[in-house]
Parts: C-alpha cells; sequence; structure tokens
C-alpha cells in the first residue's frame, strides 16, 4: 500500500530525469520506433515533468490502497479521501482539508475540472482511478485558485490495461445495490476507458436522528466517465475525457418538529411526511493535446463543465415548520482553456509557465411561498404569497505562472514563481502572488521541506446568489440585516514546513503549516436546500500539525495519520443577511471557531495477506468533532467519534467462469452513534449523524 506524504521535490527529482537518458534506458532520439504502449507511457514522463512537486507536501494512494479499503472500488471518492492526513469529513460528503471550508481543486491527468454546485468529488466513481495524489501546503505557482488542495487523478488506461473489463455489484444494508461496468482497450493508436455505475440505496444523505434507519432517504445516483486517446504521433497525443452523474435525493426527515404557522385552515403536520426531494446533474468532458516541441512538453486543452442543482420543497410542511416553502435552482456552465509548459534551460534549471481562462454562467432561481407579517414580525394571514427571485451572473477568471525548479546540487532543490490571477464578476479583483520552496535532501532516508505561497481566492461562481432581498420585506422571510451582497475574493500567506523519514519498512513524516488570512471564505447551509453560499470573514488564522506513518513488509502494510488544527475567524463582511444579529455582533469584535475547525483528525488502517489469494483488513477515521454554539457562537464542539471498518476479500477460481473476486465489508463494526453537526453553529443548516452498523458485498468479475 504505497502511502507517503513526500517531500514533492522527490517527484520533481524523478521529473526531472525525463529530460536526459537515464541510465540502462533506450535513447530517446529512438523513441519513433516504440510500441504504443511505450510511446504512451513516455508521453505520460513528459505530462508528469509539468507538475512539480516542490515546497508543498503530498499523500498518494494508488489503486492497491483503494482496492484494500473494506469498500475497494466502491468506495466514494470523497471517502478515499478521507484517508490522507488534515482531511476532515462532514456532512453531504463535504472534505475539509487543512481548515478550509471546500476550495478543493480537481485534476484529472493534470487538466483541471471545475468543481461543481453538488461537490465534484461525488461525481467521479473511484473505479476511474489509477492513483491519487492530495497536494497541500505551498504548492508552486502553476497550482492555483482552488488551493486548500489539490485533488490530483491518474486516470486508468487502456494502453496499460490492455482490452478487457469488469463487471460486478455491491449490495447491503438498507437497500444498497450498487451494479457496474467497465471497458478498457487499445488498438494500434487508439486507446480507452470506460466506466458506469448505478447505485441505489435508502440512505443517500445522513440521517438527521440517531435512528438505524432514516425516514424519506432514498437516493438513485447514475454515473459514467470516459477517457479516450489517439497518438497522433510519437511525439503528441490527441485526448478526450468526459464524466456525468444524475443524482436524485430524498431529503431525510426529523420526527418530532412542532409546526411554527398557520396554513389555511391546516395547524398540524407530522414532520416525519414531510416530502422534500433534491436533484443534481453534472457534465465535463475535456479535449487536450498534450506532446513535445523540441525540448518543450506541453499540454493545451478546451474543456467544459455543467452542474445544475434544483430543489423541490414540501409547500405545506414548509410552510407551517419554517413560513417560507422555496423551490430552489441553480445551474453554472464553465468553459475552460488551460495551456502548460516545461522546458529545459541548462542542465539545472526547468522553467515552467502557462495560462488559464474561464468563463462563467451561473444562474440562481428562487420561487417562493411566504406568509405576510404585521408590523412586530407576526403572522398576520395564513394564505401564503408568492415570491420570484431569479438572477444572472457571468464570471471571468484568466491567470498566468511562471516559475524555475533550480536543482542547487545534488541535495538541494529550489523552486520559486511568481503567478497572477484576475477574476472579474461584479467587481474586478486581482493579485500577482510570489511562491518559493526548498528542499533538502539530508540523507538517502531525510528528506526536509520548507515553502511561502501568497494565494488569491476568488468565490465559488455557482455558490453566489445575487439575491433581491427586500422583495421579502413584511413577510415571514425577510432578514434582519441586509449587508454586503456579493462574496470577496480571499488573500492569504501560506508557510508551510516539514520533513519525511525512511527507517527500514517505515516512512515517517511531520508537516506543519500557517496561514493568515485577509477576507477568509467560509460557506454555509442557508435555508431547507441542500446547496452552500459563501461569505467572508475580515480575518482569519488557520495552523496545524500532521503526522503520518507508514508500514510496509511482506504480507502487512498499514498506515497511520494525526493531524491537530485550530481555524478562527473575526467579523463576517458579507452575505450578512444570513445570520442571527446577535451573533454578528458578537463576531465583529472576536475570533470565532469556523464552524468545520476540528481539533484532532486521525484515520489509520491495515491489510494482512493470508495467501495469494486472501486479504483481511480494518480501517478507522477519528475526530474530536466539529463545531456547534456554546457560550458564544462556535463556542463548543461535538463529542468525539470513532468509526471502525472491516473487511475480508478472496478470489475464487472456478474452471469454466475464472476468478472471481468476493469483498466482505462491515462499516462502522461497532456500531457507534455520533454526530457530524447538530444543525447549530454559523452557517449550519441541520442536524446530521454518521453512518450506523452496515454490511456489504462486492463481486467483481474480470474479463
Amino acid at each position: 500500500m504505497p502511502r507517503s506524504l513526500l517531500a514533492l521535490s522527490l517527484a520533481c527529482a524523478l521529473t526531472s530525469a525525463y529530460a536526459d537518458t537515464p541510465p540502462g534506458q533506450p535513447d530517446p532520439t529512438r523513441v519513433r520506433q516504440l510500441g504504443a504502449v511505450d510511446v504512451s507511457a513516455a508521453l505520460d514522463q513528459s505530462r508528469n515533468a509539468l507538475s512539480p512537486d516542490t515546497g508543498s507536501s503530498q499523500y498518494v494512494i494508488d489503486r492497491q490502497a483503494i482496492e484494500q479499503l473494506p469498500l475497494g472500488a466502491s468506495t466514494p471518492l470523497n471517502q478515499v479521501l478521507l484517508q490522507a492526513p488534515g482531511v476532515v469529513q462532514d456532512s453531504y460528503g463535504g472534505l475539509h482539508v487543512r481548515g478550509d471550508h471546500g476550495n478543493l481543486q480537481y485534476r484529472i491527468n493534470g487538466v483541471i475540472i471545475p468543481e461543481s454546485i453538488s461537490g465534484f468529488g461525488q461525481t467521479l466513481d473511484a473505479r476511474t482511478i489509477q492513483s491519487v495524489k492530495l497536494l497541500d501546503g505551498a504548492l508552486p505557482a502553476q497550482y492555483g485558485l482552488r488551493t486548500a488542495a489539490v485533488v490530483d487523478i491518474t486516470t486508468r488506461s487502456g494502453h496499460q490495461l490492455g482490452n478487457g473489463g469488469s463487471v460486478g455489484v455491491t449490495g447491503g444494508t438498507l437497500g444498497t445495490l450498487n451494479p457496474n461496468a467497465s471497458l478498457w482497450g487499445s488498438s494500434d493508436r487508439w486507446s480507452a476507458f470506460l466506466t458506469a455505475n448505478y447505485l441505489e440505496s435508502d440512505i443517500g444523505i445522513e440521517n438527521p436522528t440517531a435512528s438505524r434507519k432514516p425516514v424519506h432517504d432514498h437516493t438513485n445516483q447514475a454515473k459514467g466517465f470516459g477517457d479516450i486517446s489517439y497518438l497522433v504521433d510519437n511525439d503528441t497525443r490527441l485526448s478526450f475525457l468526459f464524466g456525468a452523474a444524475n443524482n436524485r435525493f430524498e431529503i431525510p426527515n426529523n420526527p418530532g418538529q412542532v409546526p411554527q404557522f398557520g396554513y389555511l385552515d391546516t395547524v398540524g403536520f407530522d414532520s416525519a411526511d414531510l416530502d422534500e426531494r433534491q436533484r443534481e446533474n453534472t457534465r465535463f468532458g475535456v479535449l487536450s493535446l498534450q506532446g513535445k516541441l523540441g525540448q518543450t512538453n506541453y499540454q493545451a486543452s478546451l474543456g467544459q463543465r455543467y452542474t445544475d442543482v434544483a430543489y423541490q420543497p414540501d409547500l405545506i410542511g414548509e410552510l407551517i415548520f419554517n413560513g417560507v416553502a422555496s423551490r430552489v435552482t441553480r445551474s453554472n456552465r464553465a468553459s475552460t482553456l488551460q495551456a502548460d509548459f516545461a522546458t529545459p534551460t541548462g542542465d539545472a534549471h526547468t522553467l515552467r509557465y502557462g495560462l488559464y481562462g474561464s468563463f462563467e454562467r451561473a444562474a440562481s432561481g428562487n420561487d417562493a411561498w411566504v406568509f405576510p407579517v404585521d408590523a412586530e414580525g407576526n403572522q398576520a394571514s395564513t394564505t401564503p404569497i408568492n415570491i420570484l427571485d431569479d438572477s444572472r451572473l457571468t464570471a471571468r477568471t484568466w491567470s498566468a505562472y511562471v516559475q524555475d525548479e533550480w536543482n542547487l546540487g545534488e541535495a538541494w532543490t529550489l523552486n520559486y514563481g511568481l503567478r497572477g490571477d484576475r477574476y472579474q464578476l461584479t467587481r474586478t479583483e486581482s493579485q500577482l502572488s510570489p511562491r518559493v520552496g526548498l528542499v533538502w535532501q539530508a540523507t538517502d532516508s531525510t528528506v526536509v521541506h520548507v515553502g511561502y505561497a501568497r494565494y488569491f481566492t476568488p468565490p465559488a461562481t455557482e455558490l453566489i446568489t445575487s439575491s433581491n432581498i427586500a422583495r421579502f420585506d413584511g413577510t415571514t422571510n425577510a432578514v434582519p440585516d441586509l449587508g454586503d451582497n456579493t462574496p470577496l475574493a480571499e488573500r492569504s500567506d501560506y508557510f508551510d514546513a516539514g520533513i519525511q523519514q525512511t527507517l527500514g519498512a517505515w516512512t515517517l513524516g511531520l508537516d506543519s503549516y500557517y496561514r493568515k488570512v485577509h477576507r477568509l471564505q467560509d460557506e454555509g447551509q442557508f435555508g431547507s436546500a441542500l446547496v452552500y453560499s459563501t461569505f467572508n470573514y475580515a480575518q482569519g488564522r488557520v495552523k496545524g500539525v500532521e503526522f503520518t506513518a507508514n508500514f510496509a513488509q511482506g504480507p502487512v502494510s498499514a498506515y497511520f495519520n494525526l493531524a491537530a488544527s485550530k481555524a478562527i475567524g473575526k467579523r463576517i463582511i458579507t452575505s450578512q443577511y444570513n445570520f442571527d444579529p446577535g451573533d454578528l455582533a458578537y463576531v465583529d469584535d472576536h475570533y470565532i471557531h469556523l464552524d468545520h475547525d476540528q481539533k484532532l483528525a486521525s484515520s489509520g488502517g491495515i491489510s494482512y495477506a493470508l495467501d495469494e489469494r486472501t486479504h483481511v483488513g480494518a480501517d478507522y477515521l477519528f475526530g474530536s468533532g466539529l463545531r456547534k454554539d456554546g457560550a458564544v457562537p462556535n463556542g463548543n464542539h461535538l463529542p468525539a467519534y470513532f468509526e471502525l471498518n472491516l473487511s475480508v476479500a478472496r478470489d475464487f477460481a472456478f474452471d469454466r467462469f475464472g476468478d472471481l473476486h468476493a469483498q466482505l465489508a462491515v462499516i462502522n463494526a461497532l456500531d457507534r452513534t455520533y454526530e457530524l453537526r447538530d444543525g447549530s453553529g454559523i452557517g449550519v443548516g441541520a442536524p446530521q449523524f454518521g453512518p450506523r452498523r452496515g454490511v456489504y458485498l462486492s463481486l467483481q468479475k474480470d474479463f
């Protein structure tokens, strides 16, 4: 299970070697005599040379590590990433890396895929992944805009796998059924990998109660992905990757809620009978040309991502409980251009440079039903009125960078550069961001790195709504403080330092970071729809330390991660209309913990091969608890939790049928009840509990 927290210079040292002829390898001038598989591998190396990793931290989870997880390749991507240090789980599949709410950048084969409204992490299937790297810390200049971490995915390839396919199914607790199918292959210069799966379950969103079975929580999800490439010649490859996800959710109910409003002649309503639903669709496609011109490696890509979310309320029920029922729609179409280049300049330098552009059109709709109120804010009529509130936004983003990787002898590598970003929505914001990272190969087994990065993070356009708040004056959806409507770009200074030590079969890593933030961005769920909106704190401070240990020897592989962090913010300066006036007044003069701040997080696992065909394994997640309200906003935290997962896998051999892979998983084997959210805190919409014990069986057949 090759997971490791690596000083990113190690990858640079490897990719720098691509510019020269490695000992014992064919001379590059003869590459035109290689077969399609070898040419494809050489181009992969060239693409890797476009991605320097100096000065930060990376955690690698490869195909074998994914298959050794209790659910194997059926594991959702967000659950895969939870095995990395500094990653904290939240409700709705959300992730927080090093104290950020989201702010993740997803790349597939080096190409940026703009995030979707519902979270791109739930769009991609883990069966697609050959390996995934989580890069964080003081990132080099080529990484920007979304900087909490870069999720860098390398997909499986038909050239690598040969011709074949796979079919399988996972089923288990609460009506879970997840069939899947994949097909891969190559023919001369063509290569393709295609996969699709369907998920049906009676638990689609976290249960708002501690009960074993949630009420009204069915989900249907269909996902697909494809990667098709063509070798134009031995120095050039044309690729088209695409994906789609259609997800349908019932919003789970919390029985026993007390009605707050009257609706016509109706004054009673059982909250267990609410029928709220949400639909989420995502499509993306990227056309890339990648290759080599002289000594310069390049990759140029055109892409588009479309996503939409539609929330369907229970009209009568929500009016009775909340005084407002809104049909919420959001959509966003992002068209992108990306070009990256890497040119060796002498024996000690590699110059990297590139640009990125994004053009986004976002739409939000709010078809709301509310009650009128009197001068004192009391319900004045039981007959609702309808208010329509629609908006359209257009955002443009341009970025460019240049950086130099300088090998200062055998032991030192310096990576320095400058990045410029410009974001235009209702206002234009821009920043020049210096970056520098230094790596010292102290010994054959010891690597030290230190880095600094200036970051510029524009708000996620698909999370911005431009509401006409005044339309709701005199209704049960009126807000006490209009505030500033449009979120601002975040600006921060990031410092990172770490060390990695290899001791025999052990690899140990220690990393620390500090981030000083101006206009800190956060996100909250406001209302019943499961979509987030962005707001800003004037100031923020985020700091933490991470420890990781990995062991691999013989039949045993294991990993352990422990992270401590603290994230605080002061004075909410945008989207104040979403908050209680008392909370706003306190936060105006005091630092508070961010709602997603968690003091301690840990993950770990072990896998043991009983023989060549049988493996047993276990992993766990631990969290000290996200924030909730106390004497002050976000002044307390939820109880700590521990989730233990177990698995056993066996490859069965049949004379005519061939091999069949079977894997049995027990999730939350101790059946411990734990709460991720309790519904209180800044920007928190509702309570959510972690999963109860579940038993799942996976069967997979390759052909």
